[in-house]
């Protein structure tokens, strides 16, 4: 019998997901990604569950968004056109925002690779605690794809945003985004379970309403100066980078179909690695 592709483990009050692809370095598949969906909704409700923490097994957090299910299901299906794109990624970006949503605390737990859709994973969880050997990135713009959840922005500012977004920068260590506010802590590896733990455990032991209604309130704000809307406008315009024929992505996409995805992955990161 295959392996969940989500593990679940209830610590007193604190309720861990594990994403579970360790081989895929937890890449999101449509499973995982629906599997994750219904779980949350399932805490949402669960008044013994007061505190989340999300992370991955094996090797890596999250490397992202899974193309090799993308590349098959293109191969079976044909690429799809500016509305079918649209409505992906608006499904993705609802997802994510299930995250934001969430009546509980969520806390990311990171180690290893934490790169695109699984930044962008991070980046939606209320608290990000991260190993020293951690590393950030959101790569896509470097096979003419576009970050489908745009929150870097909100949290460390469209100017370090546009540096790292524009160059598709995939080296981001962990003390580096420390500096930045991409997460809010840095320790060892052998610590990271324990610390994450601690700090779910602090939380839980406050009043589940004030802590719901705090986070609810803080989440306000945000929305008020335009949050929900601009991930709402970047799903348009992603949409389009998604469907437009630049030279980049036909050439990854060339050395995809002939070579695999992991031919394809080396020609992209060769190109960046040559210059540095």
């Amino acid at each position: 019998m295959a392996e969940p592709v989500l593990l679940i483990e209830d610590i007193g009050p604190v309720r861990r997901l594990t994403l579970n692809r360790p081989e895929r370095l937890n890449a999101l598949s449509s499973e995982l990604i629906e599997t994750l969906s219904s779980t949350l909704a399932d805490a949402a409700t669960n008044d013994a569950v007061r505190v989340l923490i999300l992370r991955g097994g094996g090797r890596a957090f999250c490397a992202g968004y899974d193309l090799k299910e993308e590349a098959e299901q293109q191969a079976a299906e044909g690429a799809p056109d500016i509305v079918a794109w649209r409505s992906d990624l608006a499904h993705d970006v609802d997802r994510m925002l299930e995250i934001f949503d969430h009546p509980k605390p969520v806390i990311a737990e990171i180690h290893g690779y934490c790169l695109a859709g699984g930044c962008d994973l991070m980046m939606m969880c209320d608290i990000a605690i991260a190993s020293d050997d951690a590393m950030f990135g959101e790569p896509e713009i470097r096979f003419g794809s576009g970050v489908v959840t745009m929150v870097m922005p909100w949290l460390i500012g469209a100017r370090r945003a546009k540096e790292l977004l524009l160059t598709g920068e995939d080296r981001i260590p962990a003390e580096e985004a420390l500096r930045i506010g991409l997460v809010n802590r840095v320790v060892p590896r052998d610590r990271l379970e324990n610390e994450t733990l601690d700090l779910a455990r602090s939380i839980a032991k406050l009043d589940p309403v004030a802590v719901a209604l705090t986070k609810q309130s803080i989440n306000r704000s945000l929305d008020i100066a335009g949050f929900r809307e601009a991930l709402r406008a970047n799903v348009d315009l992603d949409a389009i980078i998604e469907s437009a024929e630049v030279p980049e992505r036909r050439e990854f996409n060339r050395i995809r179909q002939e070579q695999g995805l992991k031919a394809a992955i080396s020609w992209r990161d060769a190109r960046f690695r040559q210059e540095s």
